[in-house]
């Protein structure tokens, strides 16, 4: 009876997870685990070979955004101050806004146009969820991340290593005309509003003009020199008493203060709409540079080229990782088996001693 309760203790400590253990479970099984091993490995090469996974090549573009995004405020307001300047690279909410737009559906749909990439990825238009497929495909292959130094980084993936490159490159000059695109959809609406004003504004100073030329024919230049020097004049001409004279002068006098009021009010009517014209002028010169010129919003600190080698799939790391997998996988299966062979062995050992003890009891 004691014998067999240290054999019971024996396997309950032989069965114990203690590193021993394990070297004596792996001696044990050594070929078996070194036959499967070197089968997952022969697998691993060959499910990683191209003719199960398309080789991808990996191109990259680093861009910084400017700093400013308006050509007129930079180069041609005098009124605007401001520290940013188009030669200076931009920071944080420029970078945000770089990443922003380069994940934006603008960018997304002009790189899967220009480069067919439904076709390119081999998705028929008529299959189930294209869209949805193509999309998740682009996102794999084509990401943007932000560099600790606030640039952008662009990685395109591909099976072609010349596209790759070309798609990144591209990519840059995208978000060059999609940011141009944008800005310009503000601008030509703004410029659209003050050349209108800007033509309202001229068109009424005209006719503040005709009116004052009308005015001009009739003799009303400038009101109040007219009526001191009229009034003068005719002091003069009652002094000599000569009635045809005075009568001249009366109908000046008249003609000034039947039309006087109206010309002095246009003429202050014009002092302060060509003040304001000279306002709105700066302003339409400014929207027009807005609506019709173009400038980069971006830096390209490296350029995208073709990848000699591929980056995807790295074999040697499916490899390693396939091994390790089915090592360990190997080694749970060997303690599961060994537990369940010792857990049977003294479920049997039990039945054979709770017999041998009723054989005894029998015996007496």
């Amino acid at each position: 009876m004691t014998s067999h309760l240290h054999r019971i203790m024996d396997e309950q400590s032989h069965n114990s997870y203690s590193s021993k253990y394990l070297c004596k479970l792996l001696a044990q099984y050594r070929k078996p685990l070194l036959i499967i091993l070197a089968a997952a490995a022969v697998m691993a090469v060959i499910f990683s070979s191209p003719f199960f996974i398309t080789p991808l090549y990996k191109s990259t573009t680093i861009i910084y955004p400017t700093s400013s995004n308006s050509i007129s405020k930079v180069l041609i307001s005098t009124t605007y101050q401001s520290e940013k300047d188009i030669m200076n690279i931009g920071e944080d909410e420029q970078t945000e806004q770089m990443l922003q737009v380069l994940n934006s559906n603008r960018v997304r749909d002009k790189v899967i146009s220009r480069f067919n990439l439904m076709e390119h990825y081999e998705i028929k238009p008529d299959s189930r969820y294209p869209i949805t497929r193509l999309n998740k495909l682009y996102d794999s292959r084509i990401k943007f991340r932000r560099t600790e130094y606030n640039a952008v980084k662009i990685t395109v993936l591909d099976a072609d290593a010349a596209l790759s490159a070309r798609i990144a490159n591209e990519i840059a000059e995208i978000f060059d005309s999609t940011m141009n695109q944008m800005q310009k959809e503000v601008a030509i609406e703004a410029f659209r509003i003050v050349e209108q004003t800007y033509s309202t504004l001229w068109n009424e100073m005209q006719q503040l003009e005709d009116s004052l030329n009308t005015l001009r024919k009739l003799g009303v230049f400038d009101y109040e020199s007219q009526v001191e020097m009229l009034s003068q004049q005719l002091a003069v001409e009652l002094g000599k008493g000569n009635t045809q004279g005075v009568n001249k002068i009366q109908e000046k006098l008249d003609i000034l203060a039947e039309y006087g009021g109206a010309a002095y009010a246009i003429n202050e009517r014009l002092d302060n709409d060509r003040l304001q014209l000279s306002l709105v002028k700066s302003k339409y010169e400014e929207a027009k540079v807005d609506a019709t010129e173009f400038i980069p919003h971006k830096f390209v600190v490296t350029s995208a080229f073709q990848a000699e080698r591929k980056a995807y799939p790295v074999r040697w790391i499916i490899v390693v990782v396939t091994v390790l997998s089915t090592f360990l996988l190997l080694i749970f299966c060997i303690v599961a088996y060994d537990r369940s062979k010792g857990f049977f062995r003294r479920e049997a050992d039990k039945e054979a001693a709770k017999k041998n003890k009723g054989k005894h009891i029998d015996k007496q």
